[in-house]
């Protein structure tokens, strides 16, 4: 699809400059659902709580405190409270979260049991539900959007692993999402293989299926090849409105783009830096003792040859994780 003949397409190519105020931009911190991957789904509630009051004084717009995994999935004995985020986990950190801050989940298509672990939203402190879905779970993930429509929440679909999915297959995807009623569509760079030229061509192709329908663009990067930041700014500029991030980083694997430096970048008088490093001072520095996340050679190798990280992540658990020689030959066989 050629986005750069005519007009009207020229007209997409921005959204604003970077120093263009834009009121629809809007932060999520998903700190605590992408950190829980990296740590089964556990985090001490001091951690959590520093992350939302962090989340509070910043002017941060939404924070994603974890999953809605199925416990006939996932065990209790073997993963934490963030994995499944009952609204008991929830409110004993945010009481009834009296202020601006908005809260998230993520469920997962088939694996979440949605009709029962999703309450009406009157019952909840919980304002967006999140549907991450690879390309052949959409059936599910379009029934997941309209069951958390329906019972009162803001939505988004998150289709994951796009560098992965042929383009006749993206646009026939994204004209279907275009149809739900999901109010936001996330561009997700699940392996960190993206660059920016890709990035820009696949935001003009989202907007082109999601602006005449009404929807809003987001973009979730991950930090495989340190282009999480720069693929998220990329993304702001060319119009995609919402915009995850993770204090220090903490994510999956190589990790998400960083919110100090999204904030930093943005210098909107509505966002403020310092609790953030507050935070990170206090919290995320000190769980690196415990949990290993961020750049590494293992997670730039999985990013450049456009694989899931999983191996990478293995490797970095192993006692052999500086031995980069033998994973690269490993992943090159």
């Amino acid at each position: 699809m050629d986005f750069n003949q005519g007009e009207g397409q020229n007209n997409m190519n921005k959204k604003g400059s970077w120093l263009t105020y834009r009121p629809d931009i809007k932060i999520l911190d998903c700190t605590i659902r992408d950190g829980s991957l990296m740590t089964n789904g556990y985090f001490d509630d001091e951690i959590v709580t520093g992350v939302y009051n962090a989340c509070v004084e910043a002017g941060v717009d939404y924070m994603e405190v974890g999953y809605k995994g199925s416990k006939k999935i996932f065990s209790v004995d073997e993963y934490g409270a963030w994995k499944f985020s009952s609204e008991d986990a929830i409110r004993r950190i945010v009481g009834d979260n009296p202020g601006a801050l908005k809260l998230s989940a993520m469920a997962d298509a088939e694996r979440c049991d949605y009709h029962t672990d999703i309450l009406p939203k009157h019952e909840s402190v919980l304002d967006l539900i999140r549907v991450a879905t690879y390309i052949h779970q959409i059936p599910t993930a379009l029934d997941m959007i309209k069951a958390c429509h329906d019972k009162g929440y803001q939505t988004s679909l998150n289709l994951m692993a796009i560098s992965v999915v042929q383009d006749s297959e993206l646009n026939e995807a994204l004209e279907i999402l275009a149809q739900s009623e999901a109010e936001i569509i996330y561009l997700v760079d699940s392996y960190g293989s993206l660059y920016s030229e890709e990035i820009q061509e696949l935001i003009r192709r989202y907007r082109s299926y999601a602006e005449p329908a009404g929807k809003i663009i987001g973009i979730h990067a991950h930090n495989n090849q340190q282009l999480a930041y720069a693929n998220t700014v990329e993304a702001l500029i060319l119009g995609a409105s919402y915009l995850d991030c993770t204090v220090g980083g903490l994510g999956r694997g190589a990790g998400n783009c960083p919110t100090e430096l999204l904030l930093g970048f943005l210098k909107n008088p509505r966002y403020h830096l310092r609790p953030i490093l507050k935070c990170l001072q206090e919290h995320i520095v000190p769980l690196r003792q415990k949990v290993t996340w961020g750049y590494d050679i293992p997670y730039m190798l999985t990013g450049q040859l456009n694989h899931h990280p999983r191996e990478a992540i293995k490797f970095m658990n192993s006692d052999n994780s500086d031995d980069y020689l033998s994973f690269y030959d490993h992943i090159m066989e």
